[in-house]
């Protein structure tokens, strides 16, 4: 018996679709994938509100809203290979494992990348890879990327995402200060490769991206 269920259920109509998220396969995933795992077993009955929750390592798992936000803006249609810069609790990582085919996925802290990979395991999101490093590298064996997500805030895009995005892949990075950013897709165009369009999804805050092309530790 799932005791969160209708929580995942009152998540998804009243902080998801009620804001204007309509993307069915985005819905119905952050509706199945159980968020509550994700977090110390402390905060559980915290798991489903409407605001980020520590996760330790001064890191957090992100506003279910934010989550839904940016997965719908990579318009995951099941057949992409997807980047993700910083696993964090690794739930972002599970959405976007349900959604995508293969998702190579980044962290910086070697404790948060074993905790995700142990969670990701127990719910068999076995087309996740993680490496431990430094996530504004990116992760140059494994491009071009249909997709990349970054779940931390940079100083400025990083170059080395652009520059591994696939013809028509899509980055969704918040760009900023460190204490509040704006939300940016950057699409690589498919009939003129070398060109790239920003848009501005609006503003949000996230923790630091730490690495070469973030923020200095």
């Amino acid at each position: 018996m799932d005791r969160y269920k209708k929580q995942r259920t009152r998540m998804v109509e009243t902080q998801i679709r009620a804001r204007g998220i309509t993307d069915p396969r985005v819905l119905k995933v952050m509706e199945k994938i159980p968020r509550h795992l994700f977090v110390d077993e402390g905060l559980m009955d915290q798991a489903y509100s409407d605001n980020p929750l520590p996760i330790g390592e001064k890191q957090t798992i992100s506003q279910p809203y934010i989550v839904a936000l940016m997965t719908q803006a990579l318009e995951l249609k099941g057949t992409e290979r997807v980047l993700e810069i910083g696993t964090g609790s690794g739930y972002q990582t599970a959405i976007l494992a349900a959604l995508a085919d293969r998702v190579f996925s980044i962290e910086r802290v070697a404790l948060l990348a074993t905790r995700a990979r142990k969670v990701l395991d127990r719910l068999n999101c076995y087309n996740v890879a993680i490496r431990v490093g430094d996530g504004s590298y990116g992760w140059k064996e494994e491009a071009p990327f249909d997709a990349i997500i970054t779940t931390a805030g940079a100083p400025r895009v990083p170059q080395y995402l652009v520059d591994q995005l696939a013809s028509g892949g899509r980055l969704v990075v918040p760009v900023g200060s460190r204490e509040l950013q704006t939300l940016y897709r950057l699409t690589r165009q498919a009939d003129k490769p070398t060109e790239i369009v920003r848009e501005d999804l609006g503003g949000c805050r996230f923790v630091s991206l730490i690495g070469e092309s973030g923020w200095k530790e």
